[in-house]
This record gives structure tokens, sequence and C-alpha cells, in this order.
């Protein structure tokens, strides 16, 4: 990948920028160390990623400049629990814990609170 001596210049100024997001300067890098012929094996060891991530990142910026390198990853958020699971878990706090458990009924916690004895 070649860059123009301005290309590389904003590039150098958005990677060093403390004004810019950690995953967007990470995504600059990527294009930078790219253009300066660093193996694309290299660049993903350096900065955590994966190959194919590394590839998308300079056929972004290819594409649309410093814009392919915002954004990001398409399709929005995962969901965490599937809708049918979370339902399921639900109806199951709702009814009488199981025989044997010693439990009279479920208790509610948040994450790190320990309820407290009766």
């Amino acid at each position: 990948m070649e860059l123009s001596v301005e290309q590389a210049a904003e590039l150098r100024e958005l990677v060093s920028s403390r004004d810019v997001p950690a995953d967007m300067a990470t995504r600059g890098r990527v294009v930078l160390w790219s253009a300066e012929g660093r193996r694309r094996k290299d660049i993903a060891d350096l900065l955590g990623v994966s190959l194919p991530t590394v590839d998308r990142w300079k056929r972004r910026y290819a594409e649309h400049g410093l814009a392919g390198l915002e954004g990001d990853r398409p399709g929005g958020a995962r969901e965490q629990v599937p809708a049918r699971v979370r339902t399921r878990v639900i109806a199951l706090t709702r009814m009488t814990p199981p025989d044997g458990t010693g439990l009279s009924h479920w208790v509610h916690t948040r994450v790190g609170e320990v309820p407290e004895a009766d």
C-alpha cells in the first residue's frame, strides 16, 4: 500500500492524537504500518487483531480514506442472550425451586452482591 506524503502525515497525526478513540488509532496504525512495508502478520500480532481485520481496514482506507476508518462493525451490536433463552430463564425463576435444593424461593441479587442471611 502506498500513501502520499499528505496521507502519511494525516495518519501519523491521527494515531498520535489524544482526542481520537483507541480503535480508530489502531485502524490508522494498520494502514500506516502497511504503507511502511511491515508484513500483515506482524501488524496483526503487534496490534492484537486478526489478519482479516488488517485486510479490512487497509481496504476501507483505500476505498474511502480516513472516513473508511470510522464506525464499528457492520450489523450493529450482537445480542448477548438470545430472546428464546432469556424468556426461558425468566419463566424458570418464576417457578418454585426444585425439591432437594433447600430453597423456598429464588433469591435475586445483582452481580457481586451477596444476599443477606434471613
